[in-house]
């Protein structure tokens, strides 16, 4: 029952460091302290906002391990008309597909759909209403972090149809050295997939990126589909469907 004080000037908070460690998300940690289910060098530390120096060695109990087995990831191909996370302007969130009667037949995961899987669903990222392909909802902070945390690495790859003209500098500049919203853009993979359709490869996701930038080089999205987040591809997974996200699958 210690709340293992620190006063020390490298100290920090428990759960910013249960976080940074990548074993849950902030509100998670704050839950398992609370609960009892976070130990510090072996002791039980249960008082919230409770400080630990960088060396320490923080575990989880075994009631916050199984916790965290028991929540789901989803994987959806989302349509046309659907908004990623809230409802807003009269489109639906992406969340209401996730209804057994979308459920993928060729899902190999092994897992049965429960109502428990809708509680704190939340998207890990977004598509646009007018994007269509990956998206993934979680309810495990540490899937959250890893593709939208603020050190996320993860590549999403997209097709995008796109009319208009672009000249060999507008593709190297789309490749790097493009600004959006006063910042540089990271260096991205941009080649020609066809006639009309390039192929972005990401590490970042800002609002509306990829059209945004296509507009900057004198390039109009026609169509905009992500294919990949990380090693998890879209794969067969049809419009408007959704399957788990299988235990020997991860993004990075």
């Amino acid at each position: 029952m210690s709340d293992q004080s620190n006063d020390s000037s490298d100290s920090i908070r428990l759960s910013k460091r249960m976080t940074e460690l990548g074993m849950c998300s902030r509100r998670e940690a704050d839950e398992y302290i609370e609960r009892g289910w976070v130990k510090v060098d072996g002791v039980v530390v249960n008082v919230l906002g409770s400080r630990v120096r960088p060396g320490q060695t923080v575990t989880l109990e075994a009631p916050a391990q199984a916790a965290q087995a028991a929540r789901v990831t989803i994987l959806l191909n989302k349509p046309v008309s659907y908004v990623s996370a809230q409802a807003e302007k009269g489109y639906k969130p992406a969340s209401v597909l996730i209804v057994p009667e979308n459920h993928w037949d060729g899902d190999l995961s092994g897992q049965r759909f429960h109502p428990q899987h809708l509680r704190g669903l939340a998207p890990a990222g977004r598509l646009d209403i007018d994007s269509v392909g990956l998206l993934v909802l979680t309810q495990d902070g540490r899937v959250a972090k890893t593709l939208i945390g603020e050190n996320s690495n993860v590549e999403k790859e997209y097709l995008v149809r796109v009319s208009g003209r672009l000249s060999d500098e507008g593709l190297r500049l789309l490749n790097h050295g493009l600004e959006l919203d006063g910042e540089a853009l990271r260096p991205a993979q941009v080649v020609w997939q066809n006639a009309d359709q390039l192929r972005f490869i990401l590490k970042e996701g800002k609002k509306r990126q990829i059209r945004r930038m296509c507009e900057m080089v004198g390039l109009q999205v026609v169509g905009l589909k992500r294919i990949r987040i990380g090693n998890v591809r879209l794969g067969q997974l049809p419009t408007g469907k959704w399957r788990y996200l299988a235990s020997n699958e991860t993004f990075d």
